[in-house]
């Protein structure tokens, strides 16, 4: 076969038969760099974020609510409806229903609370029988939502963390994570050793076995006694089943530790209090995390990018807290005589 374009091994996968004719000089060097340039995309990948979690982050919906109105077709990207598996870069519009929503294209500042859960509220963010929910009382975010790690149900009071970052949500609540619980529990009459040992090696329960990391003694009057158990798992129910399981009647459970946070002492039920900057450090290592450290300019300012849906970058400073000054105008000052 004649050589017509004297050049080296083409990039080109197509083997050309014998009889076939041979295209142009330019449709061929077109060929090579639209199959080069598909090439490059699969090696690039996907860019940008996945559309659920830029809507979970701007605090429309759960991550699992955002996927759900995906698939049902309500959401679209400028005029198109989306699919699952999108992923948007913030130059796009997004819209609800045809209604366009405000979305957080930046990471918002990571914000960890300790809550002291009272008897009585649920955890639950709506509640038909219109019952205290733990979120009644939270303070009002700008961007995102709160998420509560983990449940307690409505007769059990403690320590719930609750937090504006899904993914420190989703590490301390996974099992692989085999995050440590505590609870302080008591209990009416008498437990034997043997009933711990079984507390220890395990019961069966309706959802499987079930069993303490730890069972200590903590003292009591009369026909209460206090113990503190921990675990690595957080199902339903699961510490009132276990000591119900051997006819041992629970009277109170408080859960006092979550991982590396405990319940403050003194801290009242019902109050929340956010994470100081050792605490926040501890936590998010723990799961393999970091925090995000904001922008500061050399004033000592933080630097707040705000990106908008046209893709505009916009720049906002923002004092810190231990740094605001008060922003009351001087009156005019009187001269002296």
């Amino acid at each position: 076969m004649k050589n017509y374009y004297h050049s080296p091994k083409p990039k080109s996968d197509r083997i050309f038969k014998k009889d076939e004719e041979l295209p142009s000089k330019e449709e061929f060097i077109e060929q090579e760099v639209r199959e080069e340039s598909e090439r490059e995309v699969v090696e690039r990948g996907p860019e940008g974020e996945k559309l659920q979690k830029v809507i979970a982050r701007s605090g429309h919906a759960s991550r699992r609510e955002a996927e759900r109105l995906i698939a049902q077709g309500r959401v679209k990207i400028d005029k198109r409806t989306a699919q699952l598996g999108n992923r948007v870069d913030g130059s796009e519009r997004i819209f609800l229903d045809d209604k366009e929503l405000f979305i957080a294209w930046e990471k918002p500042k990571q914000r960890v609370l300790i809550y002291n859960k009272p008897p009585g509220e649920i955890c639950s963010r709506h509640d038909p029988d219109h019952s205290k929910t733990i979120f009644d009382d939270l303070p009002n975010l700008k961007i995102g939502r709160w998420i509560s790690v983990g449940r307690l149900d409505i007769n059990t009071s403690g320590l719930i963390l609750l937090t504006n970052d899904g993914e420190l949500a989703n590490l301390l609540m996974h099992p692989s994570s085999e995050i440590v619980r505590e609870y302080a529990v008591r209990v009416l009459g008498e437990v034997t050793d043997d009933d711990v040992t079984q507390l220890k090696e395990g019961v069966t329960l309706d959802d499987g076995l079930a069993r303490f990391d730890k069972v200590s003694y903590q003292g009591g009057q009369g026909a209460n006694h206090w113990y503190h158990v921990t675990l690595k798992e957080g199902r339903n129910r699961e510490v009132r089943r276990m000591w119900e399981s051997l006819g041992i009647t629970v009277s109170r459970l408080q859960r006092v530790r979550y991982g590396v946070i405990q319940l403050p002492r003194g801290q009242k039920p019902g109050r929340w209090e956010d994470l100081d900057e050792k605490q926040m450090k501890e936590l998010f290592e723990s799961v393999g995390l970091h925090i995000n450290k904001p922008e500061v300019d050399h004033r000592g300012r933080i630097i707040n990018p705000m990106k908008t849906q046209t893709g505009k970058n916009k720049k906002r400073l923002v004092m810190p807290d231990n740094r605001r000054k008060s922003q009351k105008k001087k009156g005019p000052q009187k001269r002296r005589r």
